[in-house]
């Protein structure tokens, strides 16, 4: 599918070098004209907010829970409340009681996902886009890296890469791998609860690697390094781009990653 966007204010892109499979630069690159898309924090957080909503299962109640007691109560002239009770004069049922039901439980037909518009949606993943090509955007979402433009773009050879060793020597050679080791020295045990229910760790976000396919052999190379993302420009969201409604995402890719992009969401400058 093809999504096209017509804007009035549209900067020129930038310029960036393309890297070999060795972590060499071997001539540069223009980005596609999305990556000179205006900023739009608004639309980022919005469409982020009903994203991250989507994925929150409903949370409900028993509607028996706490009713299970089958007490009655004793009516005036005892000197106790009159709320149902038990023979032995216990409280049962009330919300104040103890095992009693809740006053207001929780209920599955609340509305927790935040709908947002199509368009929205297109523009948020635009201008998370054009964000990636921002290196002070980039830098204050608390990304490392040494090289001076991004995003990191890498010829086609890239994806034959196979082992997490090679890729490591590439990443330390581009300038990339510091935001790796930063990801996984900040990764700490959680707080809280949490921790005993399948959520143990929290593990900072490190670069998105977006390739043409998930059917590459870099794709098994890349999966298991700390806090990397691996994404398609078919299924590309804004929660990979902008985590946590936050845009700059460090971005690694390669040119016909690139040519995808440019294919489906499609820029025109007014």
């Amino acid at each position: 599918m093809v999504f096209k966007i017509r804007t009035l204010i549209l900067e020129e892109p930038p310029e960036v070098p393309i890297y070999d499979a060795k972590g060499e630069v071997v001539g540069k690159v223009k980005l596609p004209p999305l990556f000179g898309f205006p900023l739009r924090k608004d639309i980022i957080r919005r469409a982020f907010h009903s994203a991250h909503t989507a994925r929150i299962q409903p949370k409900g109640r028993d509607p028996l829970a706490g009713k299970r007691r089958c007490g009655e109560s004793w009516g005036i002239g005892y000197g106790v409340a009159r709320v149902p009770r038990l023979d032995n004069g216990r409280a049962v049922f009330a919300p104040m009681t103890r095992g009693g039901r809740v006053t207001f439980p929780p209920t599955t037909m609340k509305r927790i996902h935040e709908e947002v518009n199509k368009k929205e949606r297109i523009i948020a993943i635009i201008s998370a886009l054009a964000a990636a090509a921002n290196p002070e955007l980039v830098r204050a979402r608390g990304h490392r890296f040494t090289t001076k433009h991004v995003p990191v773009v890498f010829k086609d050879d890239f994806l034959e890469i196979s082992t997490t060793r090679e890729i490591r020597e590439v990443l330390k050679k581009v300038g990339v791998w510091d935001d790796v080791v930063r990801a996984q020295t900040k990764t700490r045990i959680r707080a809280g609860k949490g921790k005993m229910r399948g959520r143990r760790y929290v593990e900072p976000k490190s670069f998105l690697a977006l390739l043409p396919s998930a059917e590459v052999p870099v794709f098994k190379a890349l999966r298991n390094l700390p806090g990397v993302d691996i994404a398609t420009p078919n299924l590309l969201s804004i929660l990979h781009l902008a985590p946590g409604g936050m845009p700059g995402r460090l971005l690694v890719t390669t040119e016909s990653a690139l040519k995808l992009i440019n294919e489906k969401y499609v820029v025109v400058k007014l």
